[in-house]
């Protein structure tokens, strides 16, 4: 059995124990775990009183050493790091702006599914259609499609039909 970290010398007990001014309650209850290991109690007991294992106690006792009463602070989870890095999404609002070709990209609109396709296809990197929403959103594009018309549409005959048409 390996001998327990010892904890920073700079804390006494009653320090620990102004916990309760802490919004954290995470942070209350594993300080307040400390005061215990301060005032002579042993690990078992802190554990008791933090309501977790022994390892817990020796993780939280390292990150109070390394930080102080700040290291015992729930923090937000990092995440899982981005499928495009920055120069691949300005490439891709790029192709956004730009609009379309029908004989460059061979669409007539993009989709999602089209434009998840362009990117496997420059960068060979494979997204799910919600992904690649989810990142379009985040450039700052919505979800805007221009009302269709047909190719063959005269405009000289449409106004002439609103001309005629009588109101309502």
């Amino acid at each position: 059995m390996s001998a327990a970290v010892s904890l920073r010398t700079d804390f006494a007990a009653d320090d620990l124990r102004l916990a309760r001014a802490s919004r954290d309650a995470g942070q209350s209850r594993r300080l307040l775990m400390l005061a215990a290991v301060y005032d002579g109690g042993s690990r078992m007991e802190a554990a008791r009183i933090g309501a977790v294992g022994l390892q817990t106690v020796r993780d939280w006792v390292l990150a109070f050493n390394a930080a102080g009463p700040a290291g015992l602070i729930d923090r937000k989870a990092p995440g899982n790091r981005p499928n495009l890095d920055a120069a691949q999404r300005r490439a891709l609002a790029r192709i956004i702006e730009e609009g379309l070709d029908l004989d460059r990209n061979g669409v007539v609109r993009w989709r999602l599914k089209d434009l998840a396709a362009w990117v496997c296809a420059r960068f060979g990197v494979s997204l799910d259609e919600s992904t690649l929403g989810r990142t379009v959103k985040q450039t700052g594009f919505r979800k805007l499609t221009v009302r269709p018309c047909h190719h063959e549409q005269d405009p000289a005959a449409l106004t002439a039909l609103k001309k005629t048409s009588l109101p309502p």
